[in-house]
């Protein structure tokens, strides 16, 4: 395997601990690799398509944006197991609503303009029960972290307390968010309830410009699949990066993301023509 530089966008400060550990585990097993980081996920896409990098570890909105800028020619690499399956929850109070369609004329929640499970995934999800952006209901929008596809739950996190705060009817958030949030007393569970929640999507992928080689890919891979949750030192990175194994990936998880930025008239096109 040729030395493979790796984008990573720094959304938090671990992001850089996190990644000298990978490398780290790369010579371990015999390879290399290089972590380059990025301030957000236009830059590191606008690398990967330059050829600056070879792959990066994007969001669901960085993966179809890379998608779509390659024409589809672009290469995936493997994901976390907690990357599959993952659903947004439509929260409200308890006893305020019954049914989706109650949210007709509301002011609903919302995290970043760019967050997939925050506020992309969910348009979509109304639009498809027949509530529609822009004429149905109020957006309100908390703009934390914006670049980082959600990365920063910030705004997601400020959407529900204002739901709580009646500031809002209703907000979005990942289901184990919801659960985290419950769990450690930011929600009260006699207080609020999931009216709802979206079909299940996929998250983080790695994803890789068009011209590197499918052995490369491969033997990147086979590298990342060796890391072991029951090594101790390898448990501290998986822990740190939020999974117990790597896995492939796959393509069929990022549909709903994709109607997302079709149903708001190529979404990324315009943001990223304002980043």
């Amino acid at each position: 395997m040729k030395k493979l530089k790796i984008g990573a966008v720094i959304y938090a400060p671990r992001v850089t601990v996190i990644w000298e550990m990978i490398e780290e585990f790369f010579k371990e097993n015999g390879a290399e690799i290089e972590g380059v980081f990025f301030k957000d996920y236009k830059l590191q896409v606008d690398a990967l398509m330059n050829g600056e990098i070879d792959g990066a570890w994007n969001s669901p909105l960085a993966h179809l944006d890379a998608h779509l800028r390659s024409d589809g020619k672009d290469k995936i690499g493997c994901m976390r197991d907690t990357d599959r399956d993952k659903k947004t929850y439509l929260v409200v109070k308890k006893g305020n609503f019954e049914k989706v369609s109650d949210l007709k004329g509301k002011t609903i929640g919302f995290g970043a303009i760019d967050s997939p499970q925050a506020r992309l995934i969910p348009i979509n999800y109304l639009h498809q029960n027949g509530i529609e952006y822009g004429k149905d209901y109020t957006e309100k929008r908390f703009d934390i972290g914006v670049g980082l596809h959600g990365d920063h739950v910030g705004g997601e996190k400020d959407s529900m307390i204002a739901m709580v705060n009646g500031e809002v009817d209703a907000s979005f958030c990942l289901s184990t968010n919801y659960d985290a949030w419950i769990s450690d007393g930011t929600l009260d569970k006699n207080e609020v309830e999931v009216l709802d929640k979206t079909d299940n999507f996929d998250h983080c992928i790695f994803t890789f410009n068009p011209e590197v080689s499918d052995e490369d890919i491969k033997a990147f891979d086979d590298i990342m699949f060796k890391m072991d949750y029951n090594n101790e030192k390898e448990k501290e990175i998986m822990d740190l990066e939020g999974l117990k194994q790597w896995i492939p990936g796959r393509r069929e998880g990022f549909k709903q993301i994709t109607e997302a930025n079709e149903y708001l008239g190529n979404f990324l096109k315009e943001f990223n023509s304002e980043q």
